[in-house]
């Protein structure tokens, strides 16, 4: 990137019209960019708002009344905002419902265990499932004890070393412990840290073998369990899973916009997932991303600002059990796919923002970077390749160039899919702080002459 002091220096040997090509994209929103900035800094508004979405609504998964409501109350609001082209867009979702669920530790001492069913899986009988229980610290473990693991529980006690590497327990525990013959799957809570929280999420199922019952142990109580096993105790445990998948359901993808001034046709999308686990209230996952990608477009709204693009928000259905509002907007806007310029995503928290992430064609990411160094004021400079989500997932794979803000991720694998992503853990400075980062991109990146160069489509495009 030429840095102004060095265009400076090069005026007298470079004939105008070449400084006006070289100049940084920066250089020319860098007033507008301070404006947003101070704007979504001003006040709380955006912390505010989602604080009344998740304390009024609560959790909202999927096929629930209380996702429902949430879009009704959400597209009431963005039309009182007075943003256009204000609707729902229907999409048919999964309705799984957990039910009552318990886990009591039976043998070598009579124990309730702290435990959450995961989404998606099948129930126990009524009476529940009591077995013993194989403690497992890998899927090569389990091959190696394959020979012991019938007709028992498989619990896989796996610390956590990152979402990536340990979230396939919880992805593929159920199939791989009843490929060989196990009754139910039991894994340690993915999360980085824990006070009896354990946390869900989906699990997957393989046609080819039985679709066993699967809950989450918290991290405290697995290893207590695991403590026992090692020392030669028999355990037994009592799995009772009441959970149940019902016929699928329609619910919305949220859509508003600011309609561009001179290219209305060509679109920029930012957004977050509106629907949450049925534990806590979704605040950091993802209310505070959905709304934070609305309040970004709410303040350009308010400062007047019209890019020459059309700014899209979007706030998708179903990211966390089946992504069935990701596919259905990419279906449902096939025609235009091809002028999406940009598609951001908030699904990582809205907490101290440090940059973004960016999946681009060859010179988006140095396009970014000098995008990026509009939000100084707010230290959140960093841009790096690789940025996206599951949701813009479907975009991306089309060539659309895909972002994320990338922030302060300490305390995110304390949280998610817990009964403790709760309100209390967002601040509002940091939410504002992610208004402003959400927003500069969004506004620059419709306004710009030129656009972020697109990737080489990764699946058909009909």
């Amino acid at each position: 990137m030429i840095r102004p002091f060095l265009l400076l220096q090069l005026t007298a040997l470079i004939p105008a019209a070449a400084i006006a090509q070289s100049t940084p994209i920066a250089d020319s929103y860098r007033a507008t960019a301070n404006r947003i900035i101070a704007a979504a800094l001003a006040d709380s508004s955006a912390w505010n708002r989602t604080a009344e979405l998740v304390d009024r609504f609560g959790h909202r998964l999927s096929g629930s009344a209380s996702l429902e409501r949430s879009i009704d109350w959400i597209l009431a609001a963005m039309r009182r905002d007075g943003l256009q082209n204000v609707r729902g867009e229907p999409v048919m979702v999964p309705r799984w419902v957990r039910g009552a669920e318990s886990a009591t530790l039976v043998s070598p001492r009579a124990a309730p265990l702290t435990m959450i069913g995961l989404g998606r899986s099948a129930g126990t009988p009524a009476r529940g499932i009591t077995a013993q229980v194989l403690v497992v610290d890998s899927f090569e473990d389990l091959t190696r004890r394959a020979a012991e693991a019938k007709g028992k529980i498989v619990l896989f006690d796996v610390p956590f070393t990152g979402y990536g590497q340990t979230v396939r327990y919880r992805s593929r525990g159920a199939i791989e412990a009843a490929k060989v013959g196990a009754v139910a799957a039991l894994i340690r809570s993915v999360s980085s840290e824990s006070m009896q929280n354990p946390h869900t999420g989906s699990l997957g199922y393989d046609s080819a073998v039985a679709k066993i019952p699967a809950a989450a142990l918290s991290v405290e109580d697995a290893a207590m369990l695991h403590r026992m096993a090692d020392r030669g105790d028999r355990v037994v445990v009592n799995l009772k899973m009441s959970a149940r998948t019902l016929p699928d359901v329609q619910s919305r993808n949220v859509v508003a916009e600011i309609v561009g001034s001179e290219k209305p046709d060509e679109i920029v999308v930012l957004g977050g997932h509106i629907d949450s686990w049925d534990v806590g209230q979704g605040a950091m996952d993802d209310a505070g991303g959905s709304v934070a990608a609305w309040e970004a477009v709410r303040v350009m709204k308010r400062l007047g600002l019209r890019p020459k693009r059309t700014v899209r928000v979007v706030l998708w259905t179903n990211e966390e059990n089946g992504l069935r509002g990701a596919d259905g907007y990419r279906d449902a806007h096939r025609s235009e796919i091809g002028k999406h310029v940009m598609a951001l995503e908030s699904d990582n928290g809205v907490f101290k923002p440090r940059g973004v992430g960016v999946t681009a064609g060859e010179g988006g990411l140095a396009m970014v970077t000098d995008i990026a160094s509009l939000l100084a004021p707010i230290g959140a400079t960093t841009a790096t390749a690789g940025g996206g989500g599951a949701d813009v997932g479907p975009l991306g794979a089309l060539g659309v160039p895909t972002m994320s803000p990338s922030v302060d991720g300490t305390r995110y694998f304390w949280y998610h899919h817990s009964s403790a992503d709760t309100m209390d853990k967002l601040d509002p400075r940091e939410v504002a702080e992610c208004v402003a980062l959400m927003a500069v991109f969004a506004y620059v990146i419709a306004d710009m002459p030129g656009t972020l160069p697109r990737t080489p489509p990764r699946q058909p495009t009909s």
